[in-house]
């Protein structure tokens, strides 16, 4: 079982896709198969094996390799140019003025939302509006700005079975002291997990659309900023990883906002420096919303 254990760690991009996804299902929650570890010892333990002992240091060095970084401290306040911030504000949030509220507290340059439905776009227009000036909104996206946004429209990342009014990906330039930075929001579709396995299909789908518009665009410096509905391990969102740089310091897990399990929610960057990323506390959502550094200069 250590060695098991040891083996999907190392090569989970080795498990087939092909049946169920099987392989994005382990790579969306692989820092967890390390609870294996403890739950080995204690049988270990209990036999009182050397041996069991000692084959259970390969898949404690293996986590360790691949995630023992995420544990060191967080090196906050290093220089930066930009605080962005990403959050999925939920459809089904009771309070949506006072999600705005503790955003608009977070001082962030940049915000982008998803989940943004027409019944309660009024409110965070409301809120934000007076603290971030410029703002863009597509279909149930938006992106609210300090700084200027100009030439924003909408990216197709449409899977082709769904009706032509889904909109979740945005596209607009920012406006800095530092240069014009291309500013991507998007939010792929969801994903199940049932009798039939990971039901992937149409996120992955997505995930295709939007790295050729990434690949397409022609300013050099981007920022991606999203819920992927996954996290970054997984082979399904290779397009898009394959082409920024994650804000991933420390682990960040930002679903579900109750026990977050997972890290789905996302800031990229290309041509700039993701410096720290951090979440922030829960809203009305049931996501949390994370936050970021970038440094846009050399």
């Amino acid at each position: 079982m250590a060695v098991l254990v040891s083996v999907l760690l190392a090569f989970h991009s080795a498990v087939p896709n092909m049946a169920a996804h099987l392989g994005s299902l382990l790579e969306a929650f692989l820092p967890w198969v390390g609870l294996a570890v403890p739950v080995l010892l204690i049988p270990a333990l209990l036999r009182r094996s050397a041996l069991a002992l000692g084959a259970l240091a390969l898949p404690a060095a293996t986590w360790l390799v691949l995630f023992g970084g995420q544990l060191l401290p967080a090196h906050r306040g290093a220089a930066h140019d930009l605080t962005v911030v990403q959050h999925n504000i939920s459809d089904e949030n009771p309070d949506p003025a006072g999600s705005a509220r503790s955003l608009a507290r977070t001082g962030a340059d940049l915000l982008a939302l998803e989940e943004l439905i027409p019944a309660a776009l009024p409110a965070y227009e409301a809120v934000l509006t007076p603290v971030y000036p410029y703002h863009a909104v597509v279909g149930t996206v938006g992106l609210w700005s300090k700084y200027p946004l100009v030439d924003s429209r909408p990216v197709d990342i449409k899977p082709k079975d769904l009706e032509a009014d889904w909109n979740r990906g945005l596209r607009s330039t920012l406006r800095t002291p530092h240069g014009d930075t291309a500013v991507y929001v998007a939010h792929l579709p969801s994903v199940r997990i049932g009798v039939r396995g990971f039901s992937s299909g149409r996120r992955d789908e997505s995930a295709v659309a939007l790295g050729a518009a990434l690949a397409a665009e022609p300013l050099e410096r981007v920022i991606l900023l999203g819920d992927f509905n996954s996290t970054l391990d997984d082979r399904g969102l290779a397009p898009v990883t394959s082409r920024m740089t994650p804000a991933e310091s420390g682990f960040g897990f930002s679903w579900p906002a109750a026990f977050p399990l997972a890290r789905i929610d996302h800031i990229m960057t290309r041509a700039a420096t993701p410096t720290d990323t951090w979440t922030l506390p829960a809203t009305g959502s049931d996501h949390l919303p994370i936050a970021a550094s970038i440094k846009l200069s050399p």
